[in-house]
């Protein structure tokens, strides 16, 4: 088997020191290892993993996902739609449950037999990782080649490849939900609330030189490339969800920066397990903004089942360390500047109309062009 720890320091001698994943028992000893000597983000699922991992190569991080392969299902759709569609690499271990003629868990058994034809069905290039520390030293260097190629690169772990590496007990600051205060409340009156447009229009009078917007899919994106195309924002395309898991990665590993990931009610329900992973790793330079308008505007406008949701109380459950609602444009804008002025992790909560500005566009730039210009401008 690998010396855990010389594969490690192996991967930091490339760079590789940004860790996120899901727990799998194959793999325990090199998560292990990434926790005791890494950064590491223990992530709610797969697919969460992977956005993460890609807003910290955004923020120039080369960054590792890990995760069982069981739960590469998961990742499916950021793989496919953010990272192939951005060309967002990302260095990938997945475990071999339920390989041929190895006893295994039934649930395993399917997943055993598909998981490199997955991989190759989503054109990620891939490897056995070898059980020889040299030969797997060889295979790192080669996965490296393939991530500067701006492609991702996983490696399919059997089970017995890494050595014994035993988790470091650390100190984790609990957060006592009882003191955490809601402020303000909305009043559901819907004629008095602004249009997604409007919104967006009034949180881009906010801007400055060292704020990133990070918009979810379908309208959302549309509508702020219309407001203001700018090197500064990241329309996302697909990967529904993963708006505040890209943006928590970005701001972990770009402290010097404001990073605003714009939600939808119905996007943020899919997952909303990263509100758990944002309220314990969260930096101070995260603000989660929900815009609710209680459908799903880019299908047709079915309505999500976002009314019977108390969002602020979920965000403040989780850890957000400040949860602030506003009701108008006026009140969005004075909010913002003031977390500016005292950033901390914030989930900002904003009821908005249903519906979309008439005759909305399309980006005319390609999302790898958007993702280039962006890494330049948070770059320099």
């Amino acid at each position: 088997m690998i010396d855990t720890k010389l594969f490690g320091k192996e991967m930091k001698s490339l760079g590789y020191d940004f860790f996120t994943g899901v727990p799998c028992s194959f793999l325990k000893d090199l998560i292990n290892y990434s926790i005791n000597e890494c950064d590491y983000v223990g992530a709610a699922n797969e697919g969460d993993a992977v956005a993460i991992a890609s807003g910290a190569y955004l923020g120039g991080r080369k960054s590792v996902v890990l995760m069982q392969n069981s739960g590469l299902t998961n990742a499916v759709s950021p793989l496919t739609s953010l990272n192939y569609t951005f060309k967002l690499p990302v260095l990938g271990f997945v475990s071999l449950r339920g390989e041929a003629g190895v006893a295994d868990e039934p649930q395993h058994e399917l997943m055993g037999q598909i998981t490199t034809q997955l991989l190759d069905l989503m054109q990620v290039k891939w490897s056995y990782l070898s059980k020889d520390f040299e030969e797997a030293s060889k295979q790192l260097y080669e996965a490296d080649r393939w991530i500067s190629k701006n492609q991702p690169f996983f490696f399919v772990v059997k089970k017995g490849t890494f050595s014994k590496e035993v988790l470091q007990v650390s100190d984790v600051t609990t957060i006592r939900h009882n003191v955490l205060e809601v402020q303000g409340s909305i009043k559901r009156h819907p004629e008095n609330r602004a249009s997604r447009y409007q919104a967006l229009e009034a949180l881009k009078r906010c801007n400055d030189p060292k704020t990133v917007y990070l918009a979810t899919t379908g309208y959302t994106g549309r509508e702020l490339y219309e407001v203001e195309d700018s090197e500064q924002n990241l329309y996302m395309v697909g990967s529904m969800g993963c708006v505040s898991s890209l943006g928590l990665g970005l701001a972990l590993s770009s402290s010097e920066l404001n990073v605003i990931a714009i939600d939808g009610d119905g996007a943020l329900i899919m997952r909303m397990g990263n509100l758990a992973t944002n309220g314990r790793y969260g930096p101070g330079n995260l603000l989660h903004l929900l815009l609710d308008n209680q459908c799903h505007d880019s299908t047709g406008g079915q309505e999500t089942v976002s009314a019977n949701i108390d969002f602020p109380a979920l965000a403040a459950g989780c850890g957000y360390k400040r949860v602030k609602c506003v009701e108008d444009t006026d009140q969005l804008i004075e909010f913002i500047e003031e977390w500016k002025l005292q950033p901390e992790l914030t989930f900002l909560y904003m009821p908005i109309l249903g519906g979309a500005k008439d005759d909305l566009s399309r980006p005319n730039v390609k999302p790898h062009e958007v993702k280039e210009r962006l890494v330049k401008f948070i770059h320099g």
